[in-house]
């Protein structure tokens, strides 16, 4: 099941909604700019650009100082924690900033390390992005054992039977994401987490791709750390990560010494890039505002948070349905994951195919001169797509829908891809 169950909510006020984003009035040869290309990094409401140039104009500088513009750098990053610690549903105590989902997850893997003893096991995922991976496979140096959950090959789904099989007393820690970079798969984390606490393991979850498209919970959840990246959120480039407090205290990050040994400071590396932290507070803003758009009733942070995904969820839901039911009309073109609409709760819009006699760089190429704007490759879920033996033959043509996009944009796509593959 997806993280927090989603019913039926307000329509989204999709005018609104696209006029927060100033990238999405451009346009390419003529031709309006479509951003499909969401997974890799959504765009930005002008209130998050306003925020990051701000705090640069106004109050650049670094933290702990006696003077003005330092306690005002130490008030903005003390209330982007709280911001995110409403999203997650955790205390700000919790909420750590670094570079980029890779490098938190590199840092916690290599203090995880440290109690970490030949023949322990750490079961992974061949649906995952490769920070999921590489991270945890590094520990393979200090005699861990790494185990791989195997895939249902004909819907990109995880084989739950083999993932259970293979979480054992050796196992100290099971890494899986929340949903699919490439192919959208929602998992279902909370029995995983389920499995992984009836053997003492810690989960570790990656929620990059499922933040724009759905609400976190760490409390319903009980899992032990979670990381996304905001600027999969509509926020900048950095990356967040849910630790529950017990750990962060516990366990020994590599830290310089002058850094404070109290949390969640400690796992923060250096000074932190306050220009972007402060942008991160503003997309916050932005979700919260979207949702009290919808329900007006909402009173607090969190309740606005969930509003909004509510009627997020919905229009991405219609949209998906849309995409899939007129890329299957498409003749040779393979959609790999999901394609049930029945089902579709069970993965976000994101949509990864390949076409007969297409190249995915050459489709990719081909959309993007008409201002579509798609990923092809592997999206760094490389164990996914050696397994599905696309590698070598360039990955796949990726779509990944954000809530605002809308239903002629995706009429306007598959047009244009018909007309593409028309012409061989």
């Amino acid at each position: 099941m997806p993280i927090t169950e989603i019913q039926a909510a307000p329509k989204l006020d999709l005018p609104w909604v696209r006029s927060q984003f100033p990238a999405l009035s451009q346009t390419v040869n003529g031709h309006p700019a479509t951003f499909l290309d969401g997974p890799g990094g959504t765009q930005v409401p002008q209130r998050v650009i306003d925020a990051i140039s701000g705090y640069l104009r106004e109050n650049n500088a670094n933290t702990a100082g006696a003077y003005t513009t330092s306690r005002n750098t130490d008030a903005m990053i003390a209330e982007a924690r709280r911001a995110m610690a409403d999203f997650f549903h955790c205390d700000a105590d919790e909420v750590i900033f670094g570079p980029n989902m890779t490098t938190l997850t590199y840092a916690v893997s290599r203090s995880i390390g440290r109690v970490l003893q030949p023949g322990d096991e750490i079961l992974l995922t061949h649906l995952d992005h490769d920070a999921n991976i590489s991270p945890w496979r590094a520990l393979e140096e200090r005699g861990v054992t790494v185990r791989f959950a195997e895939i249902n090959e004909e819907d990109c789904t995880l084989n739950m039977r083999d993932l259970a099989t293979k979480i054992t007393g050796r196992t100290k820690l099971v890494a899986v994401g929340c949903a699919s970079n490439a192919v959208g798969t929602i998992n279902n984390v909370g029995e995983i987490v389920r499995l992984a606490r009836e053997v003492g393991a810690l989960a570790y979850i990656d929620a990059v791709h499922y933040a724009p498209h759905g609400p976190i919970d760490v409390r319903a959840l009980d899992c032990d750390f979670l990381v996304c990246s905001t600027y999969k959120f509509f926020g900048p480039h950095m990356g967040v990560l849910y630790g529950k407090r017990e750990h962060l205290k516990r366990l020994e990050p590599y830290k310089v010494r002058a850094n404070t040994n109290a949390i969640p400071n400690r796992w923060e590396w250096g000074t932190l890039n306050h220009e972007c932290i402060a942008g991160i507070a503003a997309c916050v803003d932005y979700l919260t505002d979207l949702g009290r758009r919808c329900d007006p009733s909402a009173s607090g942070r969190r309740a606005a948070l969930l509003a909004a995904y509510k009627a997020i969820q919905q229009h991405e839901r219609e949209l998906t349905e849309h995409l899939i039911s007129g890329l299957l009309a498409i003749p040779g073109l393979k959609l790999y994951g999901i394609h049930d609409a029945k089902r579709f709760d069970r993965r976000c819009p994101t949509v990864a195919v390949r076409i007969k006699g297409w190249t995915p760089l050459r489709l990719a190429t081909a959309l993007g001169e008409r201002g579509f704007f798609t990923w092809d490759g592997n999206y760094y879920a490389l164990n996914l797509t050696e397994r599905l033996d696309v590698e070598k033959a360039g990955g796949f043509l990726r779509i990944g829908l954000a809530h605002y996009n809308t239903s002629e944009e995706i009429e306007r796509l598959l047009a244009t891809l018909r007309e593409i593959v028309s012409r061989r």
